[in-house]
């Protein structure tokens, strides 16, 4: 059998639900904005990228590389990509320490500065976070054509208005949150009220809802009668999109596979393993399928992988 070689590329991310960019807006900056997906030429034995049919081809000549922005793609490993996406839709990420990258660093500084002392002019920035007025304006509008900083004229006495930068309702996403420790102690109240049996109906009702809107999503994006690997395909773009670094491969022999990279409620799921219980449900039912959990993360593994074939096989 010829030696095998897999490529990992990611597809550009969706609109939001306000129809702004997500990297525009500064919102819903998560991972999963991307998804891969991985094909087993029976041939050769090599796997190649299935590309959406709405990608556009590359231009002749054109490099293929990490970084190299072609066509509609981004190339290199896991890490590389990670990196570039938080650096990229989170102004408040701390990048990687690479000499002369302190444009992320002041950002994030401006941020907290208008968060902490309220608006200010440039000058009133630049002076809480101790940096030139140059550097501060350059990132306010940065960050105002980002969506994440606002601007007003102020008129103070005699003279030219002057500008005030403040924070818009979109930067409130940037900042900490702890919606994790929030639905633990839901989750402990749901339990103390109702016991596990009503834990167990919480997560099948929460299922019963994001299964509605795969099922409207793949009826809005597929024919009705697309392939069992189409389908599987378009959930894990939409896991991935929920923060999960979801990727669908299809090996030579036919196999297909879901895995999820990263688990985005492994606070919940390590403390009830019903959540794990109704997703491998879920599929099932999406897919109407045999569906075979082969890997777990809350269990210890690197993923959660999914083997999935078809219901008469």
């Amino acid at each position: 059998m010829p030696a095998r070689s897999m490529q990992i590329v990611r597809q550009p991310g969706t609109l939001s639900h306000s129809g702004h960019s997500a990297t525009r807006t500064g919102r819903n900056a998560r991972f999963g904005k991307h998804c891969y997906f991985l094909v087993m030429n029976r041939d050769t034995g090599h796997a190649h990228v299935a590309a959406s049919p709405d990608a556009a081809p590359e231009q002749p000549g054109a490099t293929r590389g990490i970084g190299t922005g072609v066509g509609h793609f981004e190339h290199g490993t896991d890490a590389d990509i990670i990196e570039r996406r938080v650096r990229a839709l989170n102004p408040l990420a701390t990048p990687s320490p690479h000499p002369g990258n302190a444009s992320p660093t002041l950002r994030r500084e401006v941020l907290y500065a208008l968060r902490t002392g309220g608006p200010g002019s440039p000058d009133q920035i630049a002076d809480r976070v101790g940096a030139s007025r140059t550097g501060v304006l350059q990132q306010l509008r940065t960050l105002e054509l980002a969506g994440l900083v606002s601007r007003s004229l102020s008129r103070h006495g005699v003279g030219r208005p002057r500008h005030v930068y403040d924070l818009t309702m979109a930067a409130q996403e940037l900042f900490p949150a702890n919606y994790g420790a929030l639905a633990q102690s839901i989750l402990t109240a749901i339990r103390s009220v109702g016991g596990e049996s009503l834990i167990s109906d919480v997560f099948e009702a929460r299922c019963e809802l994001i299964r509605g809107r795969i099922v409207h999503r793949l009826e809005e994006r597929l024919p009705a009668n697309a392939s069992l690997w189409e389908r599987v395909r378009e959930v894990a773009a939409y896991q991935d999109e929920n923060g999960y670094l979801g990727r669908a491969s299809l090996d030579q022999d036919g196999t297909i596979r879901l895995y999820e990279h990263n688990c985005a409620i492994y606070g919940v799921s390590g403390t009830y393993q019903t959540a794990c219980t109704a997703e491998l449900q879920l599929f099932k039912e999406l897919f109407g399928a045999n569906v075979t959990r082969e890997c777990h993360i809350a269990s210890g593994g690197r993923s959660c992988t999914y083997r999935v074939e078809p219901a008469d096989s």
